[in-house]
């Protein structure tokens, strides 16, 4: 549990991005596919959710190790288990740790999935891939398992229905260490996924991406160790560059990964955004908030994660916006918390409408109900009069790297009040 109090600044300075939670999270999965040791660097060792996950991999017989706050060594120092045993918080990240679990020892048992509630977030999908690749899968209580005959999965042809990251993820997790060939048919190819292929890649494994009709993997044997760069938090990156246009600030953001957030760019420039590309940073002038008109969308589109955040954009803006979420349809709970600071909007079917600047933002209590709404609250926050109290704000730190820190180098007046377990041993340093 923990509080968030923020109140009217102006954002101005210099902020670096840190690691991506999206592809973090994925990298850590991949860990368990080798016994050999493995170390990510530009990683974001205070994310919440990262944090979580080192603690399930050091209970399934990793070892966690920072070197310093951006570089993390994982070795394995027993035998892997294939049940996880967790009583804390869980995490969507599971859902990859059981195809993992089940390519390396034959069988996997994971606790159900967490992470935030979006709506229809099944993971019957994830139960299809692993069954085509030959395992049988089932649950039992709060938790999933897997298991193969003959203890290795099977290369085979898997049809994906919709273009689902965490599917595509755990597809070619699983098919790494599968016997034969696998062929991914409708991925979704993000940036974290080329990640992930990335790493995996540097381990051993072969794997063709045929543009966005489908991935090809060879399975191997074995897998060996790596050391790889997390690629820059592009959630991260647009939420900065939005706080400097609202607040009317100055920002310069280092490690902005620009060709992953092309179509976002593309429309908070026509909207008001002022920005410029530097030799090895986006330096953003400020601007003025007009209204925006966005869908989400698969990749190259705009994620549905960044809608939120475009919200706390078009609260600012003057006239109305319209954002229609594809992927997550009703994803709009956050805007009856920002309705408590004076924003007006209107929900009708798929598609919120925001009327911008109808009265002025003021400070209030609003509850951070996923990890985008807190960041979204917080964009509010900064330009509402008074002060704003963000509760469970645990959310945010989930997935921004030293948020509260970064926020306050840059002028921001904010405060938070942290009331949780003490993180692993393994996060306190070596």
């Amino acid at each position: 549990m923990s509080t968030l109090k923020v109140s009217r600044s102006v954002l101005e300075g210099k902020v670096s991005i840190s690691g991506a939670k999206n592809s973090a999270l994925r990298l850590l999965a991949a860990t368990l596919l080798t016994k050999d040791p493995v170390t990510l660097t530009n990683y974001p060792s205070a994310l919440l959710d990262a944090q979580i996950h080192v603690g399930m991999l050091e209970a399934l017989g990793k070892k966690c190790t920072l070197l310093d706050a951006e570089t993390i060594l994982i070795e394995e120092v027993a035998p892997i288990k294939s049940h996880l045993i967790w009583h804390d918080r869980s995490i969507r990240n599971t859902l990859l740790i059981l195809g993992a679990l089940t390519a390396r020892t034959g069988s996997g048992r994971v606790p159900l999935p967490g992470g935030c509630k979006l709506g229809d977030r099944s993971y019957d999908i994830h139960e299809f891939l692993l069954g085509e690749l030959g395992a049988e899968v089932g649950g039992e209580g709060t938790e999933l398992f897997a298991s193969v005959d003959g203890g290795r999965l099977k290369g085979t042809d898997i049809k994906l229905r919709i273009r689902s990251t965490g599917a595509t993820e755990n597809a070619i997790l699983s098919a790494t260490l599968a016997k034969g060939v696998t062929r991914i048919w409708n991925p979704h190819i993000r940036p974290e996924i080329l990640d992930l292929i990335a790493l995996l890649r540097k381990m051993g494994a072969v794997i063709t991406v045929y543009g966005q009709e489908h991935i090809e993997v060879i399975g191997s044997d074995a897998l060996g160790g790596a050391t790889h760069a997390v690629m820059p938090d592009n959630m991260e990156a647009i939420t900065w560059l939005i706080a400097s246009v609202v607040t009317g600030g100055d920002i310069e953001i280092f490690n902005f990964p620009m060709r992953d957030l092309e179509v976002a760019m593309i429309h908070l420039r026509e909207s008001g955004a002022r920005f410029f590309v530097g030799e090895d940073s986006l330096i953003v002038r400020g601007g003025r908030c007009y209204p925006i008109e966005i869908s989400t969308g698969p990749h190259p589109g705009i994620n549905s994660d960044v809608q939120p955040v475009m919200a706390a954009y078009a609260a600012c803006a003057r006239g109305e916006s319209v954002i229609v979420d594809l992927r997550f349809p009703g994803r709009y709970a956050y805007a009856e918390e920002m309705a408590k600071m004076g924003v007006s909007f209107a929900v009708e079917g798929n598609l919120l409408k925001i009327f911008g600047a109808d009265r002025k933002l003021v400070g209030a209590e609003v509850r951070a109900l996923d990890l985008r709404a807190g960041a979204a609250l917080t964009l509010c926050g900064l330009v509402a009069d008074g002060e704003t109290t963000i509760t469970e704000a645990w959310q945010i730190e989930r997935g921004y790297n030293n948020f509260v820190e970064k926020l306050n180098a840059l002028g921001g007046n904010a405060t938070i009040e942290r009331e949780r377990k003490n993180a692993p041993a393994a996060l306190v340093g070596a």
